[in-house]
């Protein structure tokens, strides 16, 4: 079996070990492929492995040889699933190795947001403590999170994994979600769309980018939110209209966004939010921690290797 990883470097800068992977066949390692030379790389391939390289119906045809398409992440939009489908090709996807650490980031950018610990680290390191006539000193403001209300829009495996992080925290939690309220813990309070961003205090996108879902978060729907409010976005991007809420936090319609996705990545360098007041921005690393990426890397193995039995799992071109 020839295997090609397409761009490898996301999931294993380095501090992994793809041994696992290359006792499977014939495998082929490349840091980064351009769009230009993915069906030159792959030709001769029965699997490939890619996270953000795409696999469009042009390139399925024309590699005869291909059998299986491995994503090596949970969404699998890349891919072109309907001709992989038709093909016969196989096309797994790597559900839930990030759940922990992507729950973990987004109360990292809230914890940021009401303590701002990195800001009080920076001018204790300019001066201003020592410098002080009391014996402490702060100039933003400093938010307890007990008591408070967190929307957690989006109530799967991540979204829920938040929320037991809230409850530690004392916070109640609600949720905009397609589950029915029967479904969810009786602490988990349900919402519509409308209740969740003009009720609760901090507001955390977890759904999937759909049609539906795309630019949820826009002028009228920032408008309809607390001026406190706080909006974090660990999901995708596009979940977000980000002119308009680069302009709700620079006129104070909201008061802070913390964000590990953008629309486009690397941003654009004129993305309204990179400049926008009040906007923490991480470079789409929720899911990056080492003990994820090693959960990421033994479920691409495991995919396989059912593949190989002919029992695959994780199939989303069945």
């Amino acid at each position: 079996m020839k295997i090609v990883v397409l761009d490898g470097y996301g999931m294993n800068p380095g501090d992994l070990s793809w041994d696992e992977l290359k006792a499977l066949g014939d495998c082929t390692i490349y840091d980064r492929t351009s769009a230009a030379d993915v069906v030159a790389r792959s030709k001769d391939a029965d699997v490939i492995l890619t996270n953000k390289v795409e696999i469009n119906a042009e390139v399925i045809a024309a590699l005869p040889e291909l059998k299986y398409i491995g994503v090596t992440a949970t969404g699998y939009n890349v891919v072109d699933v309907t001709a992989a489908k038709e093909r016969g090709i196989v096309v797994t996807n790597t559900p839930a190795y990030s759940t922990i650490s992507v729950a973990q980031m987004a109360f990292a950018h809230i914890l940021n947001i009401t303590q701002n610990v990195a800001h009080h680290s920076n001018e204790v390191k300019n001066g201003r403590w020592t410098n002080s006539e009391d014996f402490c000193f702060w100039d933003t403001p400093l938010t307890e999170l007990s008591g408070l209300k967190l929307g957690i829009v989006g109530l799967g495996r991540t979204g829920m994994a938040t929320a037991r992080v809230a409850f530690g925290f004392g916070m109640s939690v609600c949720a905009y979600t397609s589950k029915s309220q029967l479904q969810l813990p009786p602490e988990i309070k349900m919402m519509t769309k409308d209740e969740i961003f003009t009720e609760c205090d901090i507001i955390s996108l977890h759904c999937p980018l759909t049609e539906e879902t795309r630019e949820l978060v826009d002028a009228k729907r920032l408008a309809s939110m607390k001026s406190t409010a706080i909006l974090i976005n660990t999901g995708r991007g596009s979940l977000i209209n980000e002119q308009d809420l680069a302009d709700a936090l620079n006129k104070g319609v909201i008061y802070a966004a913390g964000l590990d996705v953008l629309s486009s990545e690397p941003p654009r360098a004129d993305n309204p939010l990179l400049t926008a007041k009040n906007c923490f921005i991480t470079p789409h690393i929720a899911w990056a921690t080492k003990a994820s990426r090693v959960r990421l890397m033994s479920i691409v193995v495991e995919n396989i290797k059912a593949y190989s039995a002919g029992k695959p799992v994780n199939n989303v071109a069945k």
